[in-house]
């Protein structure tokens, strides 16, 4: 068995977990499911995405664009590091992180899931209604 994904052909949606400008399109599987899944993540130069823990382990490989990484429960730019297209992270589970992304930036996503996310603060969930 193969499969072919065509970059003209993918349907990006807006996932509730992430504040508004971000895009999410599926390559393969289902991330919120039991077993493997391929996504991309799409967002504007300026995106941030506030501290928070996923129940899996996650690789991610920036196809396009600059995706800052930092750990820690706080965001801070100075502590992280600024990984250009074609590189890669691993970002084990539970581990508390944070990114933000200085141009528009396309990412590749892949784990076992069930995939989610945590927000450190609940404030920050853009599922939430405060």
């Amino acid at each position: 068995h193969h499969a072919i994904v065509r970059p003209d052909a993918l349907k990006w949606v807006a996932p509730a977990a992430y504040a508004k400008g971000a895009q999410i399109a599926v390559l393969k599987g289902d991330p919120s499911k039991e077993g493997v899944y391929i996504v991309r993540l799409k967002v504007p130069a300026g995106f941030k995405i506030a501290p928070h823990t996923h129940p899996n382990d996650e690789n991610v490989t920036v196809l396009s664009g600059a995706f800052g990484i930092g750990t820690g429960p706080a965001l801070d730019e100075k502590k992280g590091e600024v990984i250009k297209t074609g590189g890669y992270s691993f970002v084990a589970k539970g581990m508390q992180h944070y990114a933000w992304f200085p141009e528009e930036t396309v990412l590749q996503l892949h784990g076992t899931g069930p995939q989610g996310i945590t927000y450190v603060n609940p404030k920050d969930d853009p599922r939430k209604t405060n």
